[in-house]
């Protein structure tokens, strides 16, 4: 009778030929013709785990690795790839341990520390975040991500300098040329992009779109969209046709929804429009740019909306322009901007917020064909428990000649 022993290593080195081949579904299926023979050996269930870990099955590999660690508590590949594991499934503290334990055990290179410096700033640990940065760009001091994420901590803790050097190391190192130019724009001053990049806004929207409403309403004090449409609200009247520019997850559709017809709705995040769609408030809602959202139609409508939306957009000539075409006579434009307030025109804030000063909206109305027909000063939000001020302003068109 063949020895299950031998039987289980014949597997495991089948096994071990496929791994290295690239074979890993088969790989993987000779592991577990191995396993079923040895159940719980450590080697076996700890290449296993890492087949698992490279073929994108995370929630299989948590389970496999963290047998094999508990198994072997030295086996560093096993440490290491459960802690990948659990950062993709955002699992940020038990990522943490797990790349710790790998690392302590030996498996020291700039990604790893780069990816334990990810689950330390998801755990709000800044300083142990910076270490872990330190040893990264130490280690490995053209990893171009490690010195934008360094750059991005150095922002957030008000040590601009810091970070514009960070985004310049960045740059030299062939990081992401738009998203480390806009992030230097924002700490050194520099004349802003006209526009954020795309990427950013909506990987910013779609990290943050399952918990947009309790965050921004509850935590920041979020006030913009009923401060926006409290006029209108109050001036009961009927809208047949809204767009909602960047939309989110609805919450101005549901202000207004009482008073509309229709109201269309569009937002760069996907995360945002599912939600959005699924408040029932909308009559379609459109995942993209909200300049092309607006030329994409000639339809006439009553009132275009957009509350804490155009800080990240940043200019607004063509906005202003499509919005115009889109009005029909005794329409509303009713929007809010962040408030410049240095006398700026546009200024990319340390926030990478825009900010749009009186001057520059008024500019704008007058080249574009509004009147504007009231404006007023209030809290957007808060920042670390103190008001964010905003411009706020309801616009129509004026009749042409």
């Amino acid at each position: 009778m063949t020895d299950p022993t031998e039987q289980a290593k014949a597997h495991f080195f089948e096994g071990n030929a496929l791994f290295e081949a690239g074979q890993l579904n088969e790989a993987a299926a000779r592991y577990q013709a191995a396993l079923a023979l040895v159940p719980g050996r450590p080697s076996i269930l700890a290449n296993l785990g890492v087949t698992q870990c490279r073929l994108g099955q995370w929630t299989q590999a948590v389970t496999t690795l963290s047998q094999a660690t508990k198994a072997d508590p030295a086996h560093r590949d096993a440490w290491i790839a459960l802690g990948l594991s659990h950062e993709a499934l955002s699992h940020w503290s038990e990522a943490a341990h797990a790349l710790h334990q790998g690392i302590r055990l030996g498996a020291n290179t700039g990604q790893l520390w780069l990816s334990l410096a990810m689950c330390r700033m998801r755990l709000q640990q800044p300083v142990e975040a910076l270490h872990a940065l330190d040893q990264a760009v130490a280690i490995e001091p053209t990893l171009a991500e490690a010195w934008s994420q360094r750059g991005s901590l150095m922002r957030d803790t008000g040590r601009h300098a810091e970070a514009a050097r960070c985004y310049e190391q960045a740059l030299a190192h062939g990081g992401d040329e738009s998203l480390n130019r806009f992030y230097l724009a924002s700490v050194r001053g520099d004349a802003a992009p006209a526009h954020p990049p795309s990427l950013y806004v909506e990987a910013l929207f779609d990290e943050y779109a399952d918990d947009f409403q309790t965050h921004l309403v509850e935590q920041l004090n979020y006030q913009a969209h009923n401060t926006l449409l409290a006029p209108l609200r109050a001036s009961g009247q009927r809208f047949e046709r809204v767009l909602d520019l960047g939309c989110g997850t609805g919450l101005c559709g549901r202000l207004i929804q009482a008073q509309a017809g229709a109201v269309d709705g569009v937002d760069l995040s996907g995360a945002m429009v599912a939600q959005a769609r699924a408040s029932g408030v909308y009559r379609r809602v459109v995942h993209g740019d909200l300049l092309a959202f607006l030329r994409e139609s000639a339809e006439p409508v009553d009132l275009v909306m957009a509350a804490d939306v155009f800080i990240y957009v940043g200019a607004l000539d063509a906005v202003f322009e499509a919005v115009r075409e889109r009005l029909q006579p005794g329409a509303c434009f009713a929007f809010s901007v962040e408030l410049a307030g240095d006398g700026s025109k546009l200024k990319l804030l340390p926030s990478l917020r825009y900010a749009h000063s009186p001057t520059y909206i008024d500019r704008l109305a007058a080249l574009n064909g509004f009147r504007v027909r009231q404006s007023w000063q209030a809290p957007l939000r808060e920042d670390q428990g103190q008001p964010v001020m905003g411009l706020y302003v309801l616009m129509e068109p004026v009749a042409s000649a």
